[in-house]
């Protein structure tokens, strides 16, 4: 099996040429948890660095151990928009990055340069040094830039006026709508409150429309199946179905439901 041919690099492949592709997000630092959930399927399993529960030397188990998984490819949500931790994020062998709280062109522009190694006509700023990712993803700075997906995040009022702008950025994959920080900027008083989901959907429509004109991935978070089909019955592509604490919680309260029955 070559670098190319990984399921994981393929995965990658299908997100960028905009076929249904579904993953899993990680909040917890638990690799033996995360390698059983990277072979049942899933596109990606998503390491979330901004809100999740983990450091670095998590990110860095967590993504080995999906890689023991041999299916899924570890996407890691890094924690801002740096450029020191964008990079730190591909050395350590993330297949994707998400970034956080891109507001406009220019923030997106300098996402997409992170994840992108100098060359002599263009902007990437990435240093090498690939520890980890040399091993499977590239190996040449060249073949790493193409194989590498990046998606910025759709989640302020801000992003949702410069849509088109941050869309038309070069060498970005896609954007990723984050809907709960998305509707407390537009009034919600919590996520997805009941007030503000008109807008919160006319939002999420312009945000399809724009990836749509673009030629870019449309992804979504949510946080259940169901919500999961009915967005990619929308046209998102890119669609994070389930978080593990989450799973973890809901599962542990069915069952003494159940028991206590």
């Amino acid at each position: 099996m070559t670098a190319t041919t990984h399921p994981a690099a393929e995965a990658i492949r299908r997100a960028k040429d905009k076929q249904p592709t579904f993953g899993f997000w990680s909040v917890l630092d638990a690799p033996a948890s995360n390698e059983r959930i990277a072979r049942l399927g899933y596109d990606y399993v998503c390491l979330d660095a901004q809100h999740g529960l983990m450091g670095y030397a998590g990110i860095l188990q967590n993504l080995m151990a999906i890689d023991a998984g041999h299916g899924a490819a570890g996407v890691v949500r890094v924690g801002a928009n740096d450029s020191a931790a964008i990079g730190r994020a591909l050395d350590s062998g993330a297949r994707g990055i998400i970034v956080p709280l891109v507001n406009n062109a220019e923030e997106a522009r300098a996402a997409v340069a992170a994840t992108r190694y100098p060359r002599a006509a263009g902007t990437g700023q990435r240093s090498y040094g690939p520890m980890r990712s040399g091993l499977r993803i590239g190996p040449t700075p060249a073949e790493a830039d193409d194989a590498v997906l990046v998606l910025v995040m759709v989640e302020t009022a801000e992003a949702l006026a410069n849509l088109d702008a941050i869309c038309a950025v070069e060498d970005l994959d896609g954007i990723y709508v984050g809907p709960y920080d998305l509707s407390l900027a537009l009034g919600g008083r919590y996520p997805l409150d009941p007030d503000i989901l008109d807008s919160l959907e006319d939002g999420l429509k312009r945000a399809l429309a724009a990836a749509e004109a673009a030629g870019k991935i449309a992804g979504i978070h949510t946080l259940d199946a169901a919500t999961a089909r009915r967005r990619a019955q929308q046209g998102f592509t890119f669609v994070t179905v389930a978080t593990d604490l989450v799973e973890l919680e809901n599962a542990a309260a069915s069952q003494l439901a159940e028991a206590k029955a």
